[in-house]
């Protein structure tokens, strides 16, 4: 293709993009824009990463080293990818109306559609204010968790920075069965006692899956404080 050709395309998307915001462009045209100039080629390889990835949400899940597998993208697109997502995970949890946990359920509903359906483990905390508002929702780890692996202090680096004034540990059971495992009571043993050396609560564990969700605190694990 052509320099020309390949201008034009861009200054297409571009203009379509100033003119009518990003409203007015496709996941495709968008994600071209991530990844490239916004021509054609750019374009080609963002359809190519929905059709492989099938949904956006599933797309932004993927790191860098899934992304790079795909031909076309290296490692500079595939962390400005990464970075993208991340950014528009950060502003939802940071702005709009805060949701707010009083039950375990709450925290289920919220985030059964982000973490039932994966296909490895998430580790994230939800972080709370006195009210028991969410300041803030994060992924702290990604892999097999279990004690042994996730370093504690990492559960509790954004509570302690931010204030937060408890928190709620939650992960996947890819499995799609909830039911806890012996990891899963070590690990929340372990938060719970670094919990109460920092002044920061644990809450609450509860492990999501396809089938439903289980809470720790409702099968009697001794958290440090009452829900709300």
């Amino acid at each position: 293709m052509s320099e020309g050709v390949v201008a034009r395309a861009t200054h297409e998307v571009r203009e379509r993009l100033m003119m009518g915001g990003p409203a007015a462009l496709s996941a495709g045209e968008l994600l071209a824009l991530v990844v490239g100039s916004g021509g054609q080629s750019s374009l080609n390889l963002a359809r190519a990463l929905l059709e492989e990835h099938g949904t956006l949400a599933d797309l932004g899940r993927a790191d860098v080293l899934e992304l790079t597998r795909r031909p076309g993208i290296g490692r500079a697109h595939a962390t400005q990818l990464v970075a993208a997502f991340e950014l528009g995970r950060r502003s939802v949890a940071m702005g709009g109306v805060r949701w707010t946990v009083r039950a375990p359920r709450d925290v289920a509903d919220r985030l059964t559609g982000q973490l039932g359906s994966l296909e490895r483990e998430e580790l994230h905390v939800v972080l709370l204010n006195t009210k028991n508002a969410v300041l803030r929702e994060s992924l702290v780890y990604r892999g097999n968790v279990s004690s042994a692996v996730v370093r504690i202090a990492e559960l509790f680096r954004d509570a302690v920075r931010i204030h937060a004034a408890g928190l709620i540990v939650v992960h996947n059971h890819p499995s799609g069965d909830p039911e806890p495992s012996s990891d899963d009571l070590a690990l929340t043993a372990e938060a719970i006692a670094a919990g109460r050396l920092l002044d920061v609560p644990v809450l609450d564990h509860v492990v999501i899956a396809a089938s439903g969700y289980v809470s720790l605190r409702d099968r009697g694990v001794a958290f440090d404080r009452p829900s709300r």
